[in-house]
């Protein structure tokens, strides 16, 4: 099976939680996951296939299945939030983020799912700590690109994130999480993260109760870049989170767009050096819409590269992200 064969028909609940119990299973990462559904078909004979496979391997660790029941409680609470999965290689998957090496293998949705359908997609990331003129700057990109019909994808973190959805609520915007929708974080952003659950779109590839750490946010910067046509960074230091997700944008053939800022300030340190290495350099909403909107047409070639792979990509580019 590949991303593009989907499946259009909904899927039955024993599909979901063989679908859940194979991605949850250790040992069975987005890779692993693909390459199963590709030689198996279907997670049902995936699953009967991983004790054959670990002996024949000549592993002496049996792949461990995820429980059943502890699957149906995962679904129970992923429906009592309100909402669904969409699962890579089925029909309502975003299609630019299936293209990607290690796409994820389920993601629960909370919102509006329409928006995933939506080409126009814009990530905008940036500093935490934002100055003034910063989240000023985010609030008029934010708001001019949602004006003409794009929709804005950040990772809900306080700051240069926060800004971002704020100003997109109206036209669309979808957070991606890197904990769990039950764990609200940061916590300043619970009333926000409630208002895109009605209505924008809440996304996470991790259990509802899953905690806030600090090794889950870089994965979840590969799903903000993978989504969009472009990347926006406002305000990042040399050794930002925000230029994980430009790094990856690069690597799967999206456009990389920063905002250059005072050498004297070190939260502009890392956006300068992202436009010296071959970033766009933007200044408003119409630098976005000139860069952004022949993508829309002619989009580029979908990458394939792991967001933890340091080995080349296959169409090389610059890396924008060196020191």
């Amino acid at each position: 099976m590949s991303a593009t064969s989907a499946i259009s028909h909904p899927l039955a609940d024993e599909d979901l939680l063989a679908y859940l119990q194979l991605a949850r299973t250790p040992r069975v990462g987005p890779v692993t996951f693909q390459r199963l559904l590709s030689l198996y078909g279907t997670p049902h004979d995936a699953l009967v296939a991983l004790p054959d496979l670990a002996r024949n391997g000549g592993q002496r660790r049996p792949f461990k299945i995820f429980a059943r029941h502890l699957a149906e409680e995962e679904i129970r609470q992923t429906r009592d939030y309100g909402r669904e999965y969409v699962v890579w290689g089925q029909a309502d998957y975003p299609e630019p983020l299936a293209h990607i090496h290690d796409a994820p293998m389920l993601m629960a949705t909370f919102g509006n799912r329409a928006l995933l359908d939506k080409p126009a997609c814009i990530s905008i990331v940036g500093a935490r700590n934002a100055s003034a003129a910063g989240l000023k700057l985010t609030q008029q990109i934010s708001a001019g690109l949602s004006a003409h019909g794009y929709v804005i994808a950040s990772g809900l973190a306080r700051g240069i994130d926060a800004m971002a959805h704020r100003h997109a609520l109206k036209g669309g915007t979808i957070a991606v999480l890197g904990n769990g929708i039950a764990e609200p974080y940061p916590r300043e952003n619970k009333e926000l993260q409630e208002h895109i659950q009605q209505s924008g779109l809440i996304i996470c590839e991790n259990p509802p109760d899953t905690s806030p750490k600090a090794q889950q946010f870089p994965r979840r910067n590969r799903i903000i870049a993978g989504l969009a046509v472009g990347v926006i960074v406002i305000e990042a230091a040399r050794r930002s989170g925000s230029l994980i997700t430009a790094r990856l944008a690069n690597e799967f053939g999206r456009q990389v767009m920063a905002v250059p800022g005072s050498p004297l300030d070190a939260r502009c340190h890392g956006t300068n050096n992202l436009i010296r290495e071959g970033a766009a350099l933007i200044e408003n909403v119409q630098d976005v819409l000139h860069l952004t909107q022949p993508l829309l047409t002619n989009p580029p070639p979908a990458g394939h590269v792991s967001a933890t792979d340091t080995k080349p990509v296959r169409r090389p580019k610059r890396d924008l992200t060196t020191p």
